[in-house]
Formats: C-alpha cells, sequence, structure tokens
C-alpha cells in the first residue's frame, strides 16, 4: 500500500530550494522595478520572471500547489498560467496519457487540477519508487502536448516535475495529524538563440547584415534585411540575444542605395533549416507567399507611425512574426527573403492583391526581384532538462513536525542518559557497600 508522506528534512528543503533562483517566461524591462518578481540580464536587454510569477510585467502568479495525501497526491495551478502560454486542459496529462486534468474552481479561481489515487500512481506513469534509509520519493511529471503546426511549434512545452515523500521509518507516533511536505519543478521548451550568419564585421565591429544588389534600368539597388529588438526598430540585433518561442521577431527589410528612391515590396519569405535557400532537405516554413501574408502571425508594421503598414508602398518593409522552431533537428533556422522593386510612380506593380490569383501569378514572373538571407537562428539545446521554475512547498505543519522530529530524538536521548547514570549509580552503591 503505497503511503505518501512528509519530508523529514525539511530545513535542508529550506537552505537548498530557495538559494538558486530559477526564472521564466520574458517580461518588460521598462517595468522590471521589484527584482523579487524579475531579474535583468546581464546586459540589461532582457528580462525574465522570478519563481512562480509570470506575464509581461510578472504581476501574475501561478499558485501551483502540490497536494500529498495517505492515499492520494495532486497538483493544481491556476487556469489563466496555462491560458498564458496557451496551453489547453485537454493538451494537459500525466505520462499515461490517458490520466488527464480536469478544471476546478477554487475560491472562485478556476485551476487546472491533476488527482490520482495511490493504485493508479504507477499505472499514470508514475517515476520507480526511490528510497533511503528514511523516505520514499514518489515522483510524477503534469504534461502539455506541443502545438504542432504544421511542421512547426510555437507555444513553450510546459511540464511540471513534482514529488510527494513518505517517511520510511517512523520512530514515534504524534498525537496529531501529519500534512505532507513537496516539491514541484516546472519546465518550458529550451531557450531560442540568434545569431547572424558569419560574414565579415563592419568597421565600427558591429557583425554585418545580409544585403542584395538589384540591377533595374541602369541603376544598382542596395537592398539591406535586418533584425530588431523591438517594434521601434531603433536597435539592431548586433550580438546573439536569446529569443524565446512566441516572441515576435522584427524584420525591416528596406533599399539603402539609392535611398527614398524605388518603391519595395517583400514577394516571400520562408524558414529552412539549412542555409540554402531553394533547399529540398529539412523542414521549410513559408511566412509570406506572393507579398500575402501566409503565416498568421505575420503583420505589417508602418515605417513612419510603427501602426498597421502595408506591404509595398514605400523603401522600406516592416513585418513582424511570433518565433518557432521546428518539429526536429538540425534546431537551425535560416530566414529567406525575396524582394521586388517598382519606380516611384508605379504603385501599382508592388501593390500585392492577396485576392487576385492573377495578380499573384504575375508577382511570381517579375524578372526584377532579389533574394536575401539572414542566418542562422540557434535553438540552443540544453543536455539534460533545465528548470526554469523551481518551487518548494512546505506546509506549516511540517516544521512542527520537524521540531517534534528532533525533539523525540533529544528525549530518547536524555532518557537514555538517564538509563545509564541510574545504571553507574547502582553500580557506585554497590562498590561503597
Amino acid at each position: 500500500m503505497i503511503q505518501i508522506g512528509l519530508k523529514l528534512s525539511v530545513v535542508l528543503v529550506l537552505l537548498l530550494g530557495f538559494t538558486s533562483q530559477r526564472v521564466e517566461g520574458i517580461c518588460s524591462v521598462q517595468h522590471c522595478n521589484d527584482r523579487t518578481r524579475c531579474v535583468l540580464s546581464k546586459d540589461q536587454r532582457s528580462c525574465k520572471c522570478t519563481t512562480g510569477y509570470y506575464a509581461d510585467q510578472c504581476d501574475k502568479h501561478a499558485n501551483i500547489k502540490v497536494m500529498c495525501g495517505r492515499d492520494h497526491m495532486a497538483i493544481r495551478a491556476t487556469e489563466d498560467f496555462f491560458k498564458y502560454h496557451n496551453v489547453s486542459l485537454e493538451s494537459l496529462h500525466f505520462p499515461n496519457k490517458s490520466c488527464r486534468a480536469q478544471r476546478k474552481v477554487v475560491d472562485g479561481v478556476p485551476h487546472y487540477m491533476s488527482r490520482i489515487s495511490k493504485d493508479q500512481y504507477l499505472t499514470c506513469g508514475g517515476k520507480p519508487l526511490e528510497k533511503n534509509h528514511t523516505h520514499i520519493f514518489y515522483s510524477l511529471s503534469l504534461l502539455s502536448e506541443p502545438q504542432v503546426n504544421g511542421n512547426i511549434i510555437r507555444d513553450p512545452v510546459i511540464k511540471i516535475n513534482f514529488t510527494c515523500i513518505h517517511p520510511y521509518i517512523k520512530r514515534a507516533s504524534l498525537t496529531f495529524p501529519v500534512i505532507p511536505s513537496s516539491r514541484a519543478v516546472l519546465e518550458t521548451a529550451p531557450k531560442i538563440n540568434w545569431r547572424q550568419r558569419p560574414i565579415p564585421e563592419g568597421p565600427d565591429g558591429q557583425l554585418s547584415t545580409d544585403e542584395t544588389v538589384i540591377h533595374v534600368d541602369e541603376v544598382d539597388a542596395t537592398i539591406q534585411m535586418m533584425l530588431y529588438t523591438d517594434d521601434s526598430y531603433s536597435k539592431a540585433h548586433s550580438s546573439a540575444p536569446t529569443i524565446e518561442l512566441r516572441d515576435k521577431v522584427y524584420v525591416e527589410v528596406t533599399v539603402t542605395e539609392p535611398a527614398d528612391f524605388f518603391l519595395l515590396m517583400v514577394s516571400g519569405c520562408w524558414a529552412t533549416q539549412s542555409p540554402q535557400p531553394n533547399t529540398t532537405e529539412g523542414y521549410v516554413h513559408t511566412l509570406l507567399r506572393h507579398g500575402c501574408v501566409d503565416d498568421q502571425t505575420v503583420s505589417f508594421l508602418n515605417v513612419s507611425t510603427g501602426q498597421s503598414g502595408r506591404n509595398g508602398d514605400s523603401s522600406s518593409v516592416r513585418y513582424s512574426f511570433d518565433m518557432f522552431r521546428f518539429l526536429a533537428e538540425p534546431h537551425e533556422l535560416y530566414l529567406h527573403c525575396t524582394v521586388q522593386l517598382c519606380e516611384p510612380d508605379d504603385h501599382k506593380s508592388c501593390t500585392p492583391n492577396c485576392n487576385s490569383i492573377s495578380k499573384r501569378e504575375a508577382v511570381r514572373a517579375n524578372p526584377t526581384l532579389g533574394l536575401l538571407s539572414y542566418g542562422p537562428i540557434r535553438i540552443e539545446m540544453p543536455d539534460r532538462p533545465s528548470s526554469n521554475i523551481l518551487m518548494t512547498v512546505v506546509l506549516p505543519v511540517a516544521g512542527v513536525w520537524t521540531v517534534s522530529f528532533f525533539l523525540i530524538i533529544l528525549i530518547t536521548v536524555a532518557k537514555a542518559g538517564s538509563r545509564r547514570l541510574a545504571k553507574m549509580g547502582r553500580t557506585d552503591n554497590s562498590v561503597l557497600t
């Protein structure tokens, strides 16, 4: 019979569980004022939420709670936490997918909760029991299914590891009920690391970006593609920042020479696993096709106002998309875009009609197309699963149990000492007589 009980070494858990502050979820650098909820990177360019917090301002708490009983174990977190990460109730389960989560309202707040009885522990995918001289460990993982869209994944995969620990050897019984201790570890998808392709550095030491030259009516036009840190397009990526799934990626394609003369339309953009834009190996994901959006997260931005914009109405095109990763290795992405130039007074040729098949065909057949590539974009895969949140749950009564445990030891030692002293006293009396 499986019994899930209390962890005796609560003091050790408190010392070790909170010394290493883990972080999870991107947040706004401008709003990172409370360092108990968010942590800035060393270069002050990115922000992470601390243990249990999430959202852009790290102002929401997941309220992850592990419940260990004599004949059951359960875990729950707020519904909003899962919705923030685009994780549906239907996608949550234990290692055995038949053991699924349920929605439960606690004190008026919706939660997603998974609970199993002692008889379901192994059936639902519980890890092999671990034990030492004093404890037995029962460990489970709550998982979310990857949200696959074609051949890419955008949303992080949530994994919550939790453990209930039962005293293996009881030296004394207590007159009050014992509430078990527990701990939970939350894991999300690996971080994505952006790097520009290894091409010569500029005079200022920054990495160069990809550019192409198109010959139009005896004029050589130079076109450049760059990636920026945010929607202000004021700071281009010049090193290797860390980008997470679903984060916005800001792309600008612009005619640098001659400036402000030609009209520019981005005809197509796609990502590959190979530096070769027309490769037939590996996965390919299309963002723009024939000047039109082919990925639901793509948005064009107005160069002047930063609001919603159009493709082909100036010499620069700005658009954004949500970061993703491919389903399988290699964990590298390359971004490719084809561009078309038009005369300043030829707005019609550079304005895609996304409802017209004939227009799409005309755009594809236009000879004044150039190709730009950017990459590699690397996805760093850790050697072992890394924890983004480490959460240790210690219930108040656990402290009482710990103190009682040590008191029992002291009392036992004291009684043993008293008996020994009494025995020594009787021996001394015998000698004296």
